[in-house]
């Protein structure tokens, strides 16, 4: 029997040339692949863990504005900080600065307890675990950014540790 490849020898012997061609496209670092691969998702002023390739050793992030990144010791892990909506890239690099991969991060709204009202043109933001409580988020209007801005400020004010006085 014959066949584009000839014979049954010839047919085993374009399988395993293509099950070399297979593992040698997929032997990248398995974390790197991860990384580049895939979006990083994180919610507003939430923080999340990701794994780099273990020869990470620099990160460049595009706007700074809409996330953090920090590179923790040890160089194969990092927290991706949300600070603002929108999409940014990361590009990762090694020692000898060469790339090792690029992504894309993406900080959203938190949605799974935030109830929006919205009175006119002015929008309003509630926290709801389990009572509705105001939250104030990014493009809620000014009025009631002013208001919650300021008590969340003064409640925090308190966290702040006081120094002794000594007489």
């Amino acid at each position: 029997m014959t066949s584009c490849f000839g014979s049954i020898g010839n047919r085993l012997a374009a399988l395993a040339f293509a099950a070399a061609v297979l593992t040698a496209a997929t032997s990248l670092p398995a974390a790197a692949a991860a990384l580049g691969s895939q979006m990083i998702v994180v919610k507003l002023d939430l923080a999340k863990v990701v794994r780099l390739p273990s020869q990470a050793q620099t990160l460049i992030l595009g706007n700074p504005v809409i996330a953090d990144v920090t590179l923790l010791r040890g160089g194969t892990t990092m927290v991706v900080t949300g600070k603002g909506y929108g999409q940014t890239n990361l590009i990762v690099l090694d020692k000898a600065g060469n790339l090792i991969t690029e992504s894309t991060i993406r900080v959203e709204q938190a949605t799974d307890s935030l109830v929006i009202v919205q009175r006119g043109m002015d929008r309003e933001s509630y926290s709801c675990l389990p009572r509705c409580q105001p939250a104030v988020e990014l493009g809620d209007g000014v009025p009631f950014m002013t208001l919650w801005g300021s008590a969340v400020q003064a409640r925090n004010g308190y966290a702040v540790p006081q120094t002794a006085v000594s007489k």
